[in-house]
């Protein structure tokens, strides 16, 4: 599904973050200095890296840099490659977190249990490895009207995440609010404002990374 470049064009004419293009990722980086934190991003199946930039901006602009992956046939269920070929990509970095849409947060949850991971975020997802017992901080964006990753199916899920994960719901939200590359077949109906949804996961993610440091 190919992303909306009027949505992009938001990303590639913010002047607070800067945007580079390799073979298997896309990174999106603060203008500001270079980054303490870094967010290793999976996109939803079948959906455009590219679709994710504005959605993404806004954490970029906050000062994590994030590095959207470009799965293999845009299928990151059944890409081989380890988390170090994209963190790899920003060294320096001393925090790494990792997080996806749809089948894409399912993927990061098996990159949740590499060593060098410090936190989990799943943005329309839920887990299917069992991180239940790994302590590992875990922040969970839920659509309310989402008919693909229904709220009722993330929370049938919740118990392979750990017991201290934070769950937030975007009201009115639906499962492509994660993104923009418009309607997706067996979806609800969004009712939500599209430069909304982007501000509410830039704050809820950066007080929820902030919290990390404590």
């Amino acid at each position: 599904m190919a992303g909306d470049r009027t949505a992009a064009l938001k990303a590639w004419t913010n002047d607070a973050i800067t945007i580079t293009d390799t073979d298997h990722s896309v990174i999106l980086s603060p203008t500001s200095g270079a980054s303490e934190q870094g967010l290793v991003f999976v996109p939803g199946a079948k959906v455009d890296p590219y679709a994710y930039l504005y959605k993404l901006s806004g954490i970029a602009e906050q000062g994590t840099t994030v590095v959207i992956t470009k799965p293999i046939l845009n299928l990151a269920i059944a890409d081989p490659r380890p988390l170090d070929t994209f963190t790899a990509d920003v060294p320096g970095v001393d925090r790494w977190l990792v997080g996806g849409h749809s089948l894409g947060g399912v993927k990061a949850c098996t990159y949740a249990t590499d060593a060098s991971v410090d936190g989990l975020v799943l943005f329309g997802s839920y887990c299917a490895t069992d991180l239940s017992r790994s302590g590992l901080p875990a922040l969970s964006f839920v659509a309310e009207n989402d008919g693909l990753s229904s709220p009722k199916k993330i929370a049938d899920a919740s118990g392979n995440l750990p017991g201290t994960s934070t769950a937030v719901e975007i009201a009115g939200a639906n499962h492509a609010n994660f993104g923009n590359y418009g309607t997706q077949p067996g979806d609800g109906e969004s009712t939500a404002d599209d430069d909304e949804v982007q501000r509410l996961l830039t704050d809820e993610f950066t007080a929820w990374a902030d919290g990390l440091d404590r």
